[in-house]
């Protein structure tokens, strides 16, 4: 469960120059700003670089917080600002051939044989399939907790639109497992053949 006033004290006092509030707010945050950056970018290479930007900015930043708002929603809105430019950097240069695909690059970059890994590769393809708005706002409210004022503010929209975001990416990704949980079109009970009557050859369609 997150405290949002522990961590909008810590940043103050941070702020202040307290130390022990810096460490306090970088490990109580992290988490959160690392998720949110590897689903807005799509790029799990870069992430552990885009977190300590958010940070280089967050502290650089940090006399200037007053706390008028959580300090995590204003880390969020930091965090995507450095996501931001860096797609804008990225659209400068010439992109390298070969480059591996988003699956291969996050099973690679995940650890294996922990509980959830399988779960968390299957929602990472899931959302990596969702437009990127309706991804965003989904990451905010229904993996981060924000709540719709507070996504709002980060994605710069109003609440409205966060809401039908995230109604949107929930129509889509229930619909994507439960069709990946049906039974495929033309399959046999497994059953069949126990009676010993013969079976109809398997046409083109399917096997497709």
């Amino acid at each position: 469960m997150r405290d949002d006033a522990a961590v909008t004290s810590w940043a103050l006092a941070a702020r202040d120059g307290d130390p022990t509030a810096v460490e306090e707010f970088v490990r109580a945050t992290r988490p959160d700003v690392r998720r949110y950056v590897a689903h807005l970018s799509g790029d799990p290479q870069a992430v552990d670089d885009l977190v300590q930007d958010t940070y280089l900015r967050a502290l650089r930043s940090l006399p200037r917080f007053e706390g008028r708002s959580s300090a995590r929603t204003w880390l969020l809105v930091i965090a995507r600002r450095v996501v931001a430019d860096r797609i804008r950097w990225l659209s400068t240069r010439p992109r390298p051939a070969g480059t591996d695909d988003w699956q291969g690059a996050a099973e690679r970059n995940q650890p294996r044989g922990v509980p959830g890994f399988e779960e968390s590769v299957v929602l990472g393809e899931l959302l990596a399939a969702l437009p990127e708005p309706r991804r965003e706002a989904f990451v905010l409210t229904q993996l981060l907790g924000l709540t719709y004022p507070e996504a709002a503010t980060v994605a710069r929209c109003p609440v409205g639109t966060i809401r039908s975001r995230v109604a949107r990416a929930r129509e889509t990704l229930i619909g994507q497992i439960t069709s990946e949980e049906e039974e495929p079109a033309g399959a046999e009970p497994a059953v069949a053949g126990r009676t010993g009557s013969p079976r109809p050859p398997a046409t083109a369609e399917a096997m497709a």
